[in-house]
């Protein structure tokens, strides 16, 4: 028990902080929207089922209306047809849901080009300055799109020439599901892929080469901005939804404090 007490005697004097990376699960929270004739989820609502009132007196609740993929969210490999075979959200071993994090800051090329894409060789700029991608943990690329959450025009950002948000490219898809020791991505837009994904080769890379590789992916994210580059480790639990793509997940981040 020596290790947990000084987890705990760490996390109560503050030694390590509680980050919280979800977005608010609300009516408001922006939400995919493909073209026809593609079916598209739907967003989140509340159906009030008593208040203190004659259906309930002493007790409020609520049924849930929302998609597996709404608000901050888990992608299982089985979300894309690559990992139809693979784990569903039920599925995903306890022990990946806790994991280590390298943290890559695209605020700044993002300002300047919302089309901007990650490529392999921003990968490896990074590791030359912090060291190798933590095996087993997670990649999550910081782009500051997250200041853009309360307003779904502003979150897709989308024209007649299609959505234009930053993501990965499909090379640095490749390399990451083939050759990183990762076990995911995590981003601050609406998915995984960037807007333009689906004019790509692979069309949708992540999705189809991270998640074909059973790896997973973790979207629209928050507060990254208050994560180091290193020394973060990653908590993401989803729903245990059997036969799950996905699922609503509550990401939180620790941190260690100077």
């Amino acid at each position: 028990m020596a290790v947990l007490d000084e987890l705990l005697r760490a996390l109560t004097s503050g030694r390590i902080s509680v980050i919280d990376l979800t977005a608010p699960l609300t009516s408001d929270v922006p939400v995919l929207r493909l073209p026809e004739p593609f079916a598209n989820t739907i967003g989140f609502s509340l159906e009030e089922i008593s208040r203190f009132d004659d259906r309930g007196p002493a007790w409020y609740w609520n049924n849930i209306h929302t998609g597996e993929h709404t608000g901050t969210h888990f992608d299982a490999p089985v979300h894309w047809i690559t990992g139809r075979d693979g784990l569903d959200v039920a599925s995903v071993p306890p022990r990946q849901m806790i994991g280590p994090a390298a943290v890559l800051d695209c605020s700044a090329q993002v300002a300047d080009d919302p089309d901007f894409l990650l490529e392999t060789e921003h990968i490896r700029e990074w590791e030359s300055a912090h060291g190798p991608l933590p095996e087993g943990g997670w990649l999550l690329m910081r782009t500051g799109w997250d200041a853009r959450s309360g307003d779904q025009a502003e979150f897709l950002n989308a024209d007649d020439s299609g959505s234009h948000t930053p993501g990965i490219s499909p090379d640095c898809a490749r390399w990451l599901a083939e050759e990183s020791a990762l076990i995911g991505i995590g981003v601050e837009t609406v998915g995984t892929d960037a807007g333009l994904a689906p004019t790509f080769e692979p069309a949708f890379p992540c999705h189809s080469l991270l998640l074909g590789a059973g790896k997973y992916g973790l979207t629209q994210l928050q507060n990254l901005a208050l994560l180091p580059p290193t020394g973060v480790v990653l908590i993401a639990a989803p729903l245990p939804i059997v036969n799950g793509s996905g699922s609503p997940t509550r990401v939180l981040a620790l941190i260690e404090q100077d």
